[in-house]
């Protein structure tokens, strides 16, 4: 782990931005906390929205052991819509998580809307967590966040190996 450049104001910053890496990636030429560095010119970044930018429809459509990308992008998305209905508006669900795998297969217009929705629940759940900055962080909220930096760091994961076998 290297060290970060600015020290996180609070524990929600701090939460925010290892999830801020999780999805953006790294900061061009800064160390980062688990991911590929991000070298000075842009290059090497390996979060989840430039993972998914490079890929194809087809490719994002096409079955490995099982999945798609598309589905994990899919899934991503609507789990951080989850957390901000959860935590800023009481929505205790039902929630339909194997629905959530859908779309599995996309054309170029649905691969552009499952990026772009999962860019959108991203910036949801930012614009939420930043109204918890300068409050204390109650026990949901922190388990929400703490929640979505692991499974965002999850999916990311599992999208990396099914890119191997798409490309």
């Amino acid at each position: 782990m290297t060290t970060p450049s600015e020290p996180a104001s609070s524990a929600v910053s701090g939460i925010l931005d290892i999830l801020r890496e999780a999805v953006e990636g790294g900061h061009p030429g800064r160390g980062t906390a688990f991911l590929d560095g991000t070298k000075a010119d842009g290059s090497g970044n390996h979060g989840l929205l430039a993972t998914l930018d490079a890929l194809s429809a087809e490719q994002a459509s096409r079955e490995v052991l099982g999945s798609t990308v598309a589905a994990h992008a899919a899934h991503t998305a609507y789990h951080l819509e989850v957390i901000v209905r959860w935590e800023r508006d009481g929505d205790r669900g039902p929630f339909d998580w194997t629905g959530s795998f859908e779309p599995a297969q996309v054309d170029a217009d649905g691969w552009a809307v499952t990026r772009e929705r999962l860019r959108a629940a991203y910036g949801a759940l930012t614009t939420f967590a930043r109204t918890w900055e300068d409050r204390p962080v109650d026990g949901d909220v922190a388990g929400g966040l703490t929640g979505a930096v692991a499974h965002v760091a999850y999916h990311l994961g599992a999208i990396r190996q099914l890119t191997k076998g798409v490309r």
